[in-house]
């Protein structure tokens, strides 16, 4: 499992014209899934990201979390995040879960997200999606559950 995980202002997802998810102070969050993912991956990546101190507390210092400061969290399922240009210049997403177990782990991580209190918002799984956001600092932090847990 795959995120990209960016500090916002704002953040907002449209699908044909109409809103779908939005938040004001929080985190957005792109996620790509592959076939080795599991339920397991998904709870250890919403606990690490809820957890993460990034938000600046009273001195400055990146030392609070989404729920210190009462955001919330955008979701935005992002198959992308799996491309490979080891060949060419056209992307290669064989390494990007099938739709069916992405789309369920999509709808598992937000749920995790939940579940730890934070207040979740989502684009809809397999549209073509337009996501407005005002990254704040900005702060963009990529995390892979290879590098992060052992499987």
């Amino acid at each position: 499992m795959r995120a990209v995980v960016q500090r916002v202002r704002d953040a907002s997802v449209t699908v044909d014209g109409t809103v779908t998810g939005g938040i004001g102070l929080g985190l957005l969050v792109y996620l790509g899934v592959c076939d080795l993912d599991s339920e397991e991956i998904c709870a250890k990546m919403a606990s690490k990201i809820a957890r993460m101190r990034i938000f600046q507390d009273e001195n400055g210092k990146m030392n609070l979390s989404v729920s210190d400061v009462g955001g919330k969290v955008l979701v935005v399922s992002q198959f992308t995040l799996y491309a490979s240009m080891k060949r060419g210049n056209r992307p290669s997403f064989d390494e990007a879960g099938n739709p069916e177990l992405a789309e369920r782990l999509y709808e598992v991580f937000m749920k995790d997200l939940r579940e730890l209190g934070l207040g979740v918002e989502h684009g809809q799984f397999g549209a073509h999606m337009h996501v407005c956001y005002e990254n704040d600092g900005p702060v963009t932090i990529l995390m892979d559950s290879d590098q992060l847990f052992v499987r």
